[in-house]
């Protein structure tokens, strides 16, 4: 026990104060950045939905090739459009048919094993189309154009650079 518990309390009350009045000020502070964010001159704007399709895909590829090589791949995917159309709806419909099995009570294991396996086939497909244009597309591009093409990233969405 210490000879002076007053002071020790009154020390302690007085940290507290400290801590509870640094919180209301980054509160405060956190309110008024929301409230000046949200109450500019300038309007937000809705971000579009990114589209992951084949034809966007391509037509970010097609972004980084020399004009004449991008038409040979934009042409391509033209060429080969019902093919791609057929297999993107394969795959949004075995996509779909996976939530359900999923979602559906009572549930069964096996359906959605058998729904993952339409999944998976119908993502391959999906990717040998896709494939499919790329190599048809590659054997028809300039040598500057197939190397733009071999130093595409789909992760990053540009060329990447080898060092």
């Amino acid at each position: 026990m210490s000879k002076f518990p007053k002071i020790e309390a009154a020390a302690h009350a007085h940290r507290l104060l400290l801590v509870s009045l640094a919180l209301n000020v980054l509160f405060v502070g956190a309110a008024g950045a929301v409230a000046i964010r949200y109450t500019g001159s300038v309007p937000l704007t809705n971000v579009a939905q990114i589209d992951r399709g084949l034809a966007s895909r391509l037509n970010r590829i097609a972004e980084t090739l020399p004009a004449a090589d991008a038409q040979v791949i934009l042409s391509e995917l033209r060429a080969d459009a019902e093919k791609v159309a057929s297999a993107q709806a394969d795959l949004r419909l075995s996509r779909e048919e996976l939530r359900n099995a999923l979602r559906a009570e009572p549930f069964d294991a096996g359906a959605v094993r058998a729904a993952m396996a339409v999944s998976r086939a119908a993502r391959e497909n999906f990717e040998q189309v896709f494939q499919g244009v790329i190599a048809a597309a590659a054997a028809k591009m300039s040598v500057v154009g197939r190397n733009k093409l071999a130093d595409w990233s789909t992760t990053r969405g540009n060329a990447t650079t080898t060092q």
